[in-house]
C-alpha cells in the first residue's frame, strides 16, 4: 500500500522542519529532541483512575516506576511496559500517553519502567532493570492492585526488544512467570541485514543510520550481537515462551525482524498473533491522536491482552 495520508503528512512536516538526524546528536541532545517529537504527537492524555510514581531497589541503584490503575473495581491483571527509544532515549513521560491508553483499553494495571539508558549503562543494564522491576511487581501484587494472573510484558521498539528478552530470561532462570508478550515493532536483530532495513533505510522517521547509532551505544562488544538477551533473534530455541502479539508497520526498517521472530515463535509452537499495519511507519502507535491506524492498533492490542488475561 502507499503511505497512509496521515503518516505522509507527519513525514512531510518532519522533512520540512530541518531538524538534524538523531544519529548526528549527542545522547543528551537526542533525548531532548525525542521528547519534543513525542510531545508533538500528544493530545489530551487518556484518563485513568490513578497514576503514581514509585522508586524500587534495582541491581545498581533505584529504578523509577510509574503505575497506572484503570477505572473500576480491582484487582486487575498487570502489564509491565518498557518504553522505546533505542535504549538511549525515552523515559516515563515520553510514553505516558501510550501507557494510559493501554491501561484504559486493556483494563489492567500498567507498570512503566524507567530503566537505565545507554551509553552510560550498556547491555545488560536495561534488561536487568526490567527483570528486577517485573520481579518486584510479581511480589507486590496486592500493593499495586494486581490480580494473581501471570504478568504480561510489553514494549515498543527497543522496549519490544526488552520485553522479548525478558521472556527468554524468565524461561531460562525459572523464577518469574510471564503469561503474555506484546511486542510493538520490536528491535530484535543487530545484524541490520533484513530486506526492510535496506528498503526503508531513509525517509521513514527511523533510519538505518539511527539503528547503527542505537546498537553501538547499547552493546558492549561484538559478542553481544549473538547474545539472545540483547538480540532475541539470536536465540536458537524459542520453545516454552509465552503467547505473543507482534505488531509491525509496513514502512518500518524493523518490520522484517519482527515478522521473522513471530514466524519462529510459531514454529516453536508458541501461539502468536502477528499483525502488519499497512501504510504505517515505525512508532505509529505513539501517534494515535493523529493517526487512525495508531488508535486501531492500540484497540486491537488491548483486545488481545484482555483475551490473554482471561486465560
Amino acid at each position: 500500500m502507499p503511505l497512509d495520508p496521515q503518516i505522509k503528512a507527519i513525514l512531510d512536516q518532519a522533512a520540512s522542519s530541518g531538524a538534524p538526524p538523531l544519529n548526528t546528536l549527542t545522547p543528551h541532545k537526542a533525548r531532548l529532541a525525542f521528547r519534543a517529537m513525542l510531545e508533538s504527537f500528544t493530545d489530551t492524555p487518556p484518563m485513568v483512575a490513578k497514576c503514581e510514581d514509585h522508586a524500587i531497589p534495582g541491581p545498581e541503584g533505584e529504578i523509577g516506576l510509574r503505575i497506572y490503575t484503570p477505572e473500576g473495581k480491582g484487582p486487575f491483571p498487570a502489564l509491565m511496559f518498557f518504553h522505546g527509544g533505542g535504549w538511549v532515549l525515552g523515559d516515563l513521560d515520553t510514553h505516558d500517553a501510550l501507557c494510559r491508553a493501554l491501561t484504559r483499553e486493556a483494563r489492567c494495571v500498567t507498570v512503566s519502567v524507567d530503566y537505565r539508558l545507554a551509553p552510560e549503562h550498556k547491555f545488560p543494564a536495561a534488561a536487568e532493570d526490567c527483570y528486577a522491576a517485573s520481579q518486584w511487581a510479581a511480589r507486590n501484587r496486592t500493593a499495586i492492585g494486581a490480580s494473581s494472573a501471570p504478568l504480561a510484558v510489553s514494549g515498543d521498539s527497543a522496549g519490544g526488544n526488552l520485553a522479548a528478552a525478558l521472556c527468554l530470561m524468565a524461561r531460562d532462570r525459572g523464577d518469574l512467570r510471564i503469561g503474555y508478550q506484546l511486542l510493538m515493532y520490536p528491535a530484535l536483530d543487530a545484524s541490520l541485514k533484513t530486506g526492510s532495513m535496506s528498503e526503508f533505510a531513509e525517509g521513514y522517521l527511523l533510519t538505518r543510520a539511527d539503528m547503527v547509532w542505537f546498537w553501538n551505544h547499547y552493546l558492549r562488544t561484538e559478542e553481544d550481537r549473538s547474545n539472545p538477551y540483547a538480540c532475541p533473534v539470536a536465540a536458537t530455541d524459542l520453545r516454552g515462551l509465552p503467547p505473543a502479539t507482534v505488531i509491525t508497520a509496513e514502512y518500518d526498517p524493523l518490520r522484517d525482524e519482527g515478522e521473522t521472530y513471530a514466524k519462529r515463535l510459531r514454529e516453536a509452537q508458541v501461539r502468536v498473533v502477528a499483525r502488519r499495519y499497512d501504510g504505517m511507519t515505525h512508532g505509529f502507535m505513539s501517534m494515535a491522536p493523529f493517526v487512525d491506524k495508531g488508535r486501531k492498533a492500540i484497540e486491537e492490542a488491548a483486545a488481545n491482552l484482555r483475551a490473554a488475561f482471561k486465560g
